[in-house]
């Protein structure tokens, strides 16, 4: 496929991203737009596709995505950040284009994606990052920063939970599957939230314009759910997500020693991760920086410009500075 690189080309070949000129105008200069490129490597026995923009040299920021999307939640994200940081989203395993081999007999919890990520990391040699976590990414990122809290120069947490307070009653079906985990608990997950209809309501519900939100994203979301097996990996990740909530005072720990630089920007209206979670950050790091957009769990899809001139203005702010802005002479 034009675009893919094998595994042992990714490596050597994902340091840089093409550049494009805008149309010259009438203006002294131009702009240069990043494309965003597509990978995959090895790593952990899995083959992680990931997307990729930005100058090798830049500050990296890694992007970790939640259920029950892919990098492709960051399609619009990632060129708005590449022209200042080398930015790097792979798809977890069990998401997206990553593949995971049947005879790797991979175990579908929280604790292999974070194995499987940290071995994605040192594949790249990434030592110093900063993290986007949103919704399953923040379990796995903040397990790697425990792991490695030298590698972490800062956090952005979009709708990424690490606090009880921040559970909202849609987590209710769930939380009966945790305490009985029985075959009729599990069907009603199924039937209920692993459907087009389920993974579209987690887009739009709290949208002011449903219509805003591009139908490609829950249309692809939906149709990757559809693959032979997804819905049993993905009901075996819902299972093991109370691993996250008994690891929340480990997390917590966390932040108050290392003290990363934080951002909360956070979709008011997420029915999963209500912005009592957003706000408790600031019991273990007092100078979280915490800001809320009048959209719902997926605030990417309605709010990308915004979200991506606070990290940058956070990112600057707290010692994590872009490379400057590339411009093209005429």
């Amino acid at each position: 496929m034009s675009g893919v690189l094998s595994e042992q080309s990714a490596r050597n070949t994902e340091t840089g991203s093409k550049q494009r000129k805008t149309p010259a105008g009438t203006g002294a200069s131009q702009s240069v737009v990043l494309v965003t490129s597509v990978h995959r490597i090895k790593a952990d026995g899995v083959r992680i596709f990931y997307r990729s923009a930005g100058d090798a040299a830049a500050p990296v920021l890694l992007l970790l995505h939640g259920f029950p999307t892919s990098s492709f939640m960051f399609r619009d994200l990632i060129p708005r950040l590449a022209d200042q940081y080398r930015v790097i989203a792979p798809d977890l395993p069990g998401f997206g284009f990553t593949e995971v081999p049947e005879v790797r007999k991979y175990a579908y919890s929280f604790d292999s994606l974070a194995n499987t990520i940290e071995a994605f990391t040192d594949a790249l040699d990434l030592n110093r990052y900063a993290i986007y976590v949103f919704d399953y990414g923040a379990p796995t990122g903040f397990r790697l920063a425990m792991r490695h809290p030298e590698r972490v120069t800062a956090i952005i947490s979009q709708n990424g939970n690490a606090y009880e307070e921040g559970l909202g009653d849609a987590w209710g079906p769930i939380r009966k599957y945790w305490s009985q985990p029985s075959a009729e608990n599990r069907e009603v997950i199924r039937q209920n939230i692993l459907t087009l209809e389920g993974t579209r309501w987690q887009y739009t519900h709290g949208v002011a314009s449903p219509d805003s939100v591009a139908p490609e994203s829950y249309t692809l979301d939906a149709a990757l759910l559809e693959r032979p097996w997804n819905k049993e990996i993905q009901l075996d990740l819902f299972l093991d997500y109370a691993s996250n909530i008994k690891l929340y005072p480990k997390f917590q720990e966390y932040f108050r020693q290392s003290k990363p630089p934080l951002l909360a920007i956070w979709g008011r209206n997420d029915p999963f991760f209500i912005p009592a979670g957003a706000g408790a950050y600031r019991k273990d790091l007092p100078n979280a920086q915490v800001q809320f957009l009048d959209t719902g769990h997926f605030a990417i899809e309605t709010h990308g410009v915004e979200i991506a001139a606070a990290m940058k203005a956070f990112l600057g702010a707290n010692g994590v500075p872009g490379r400057p802005e590339k411009v093209a002479s005429r």
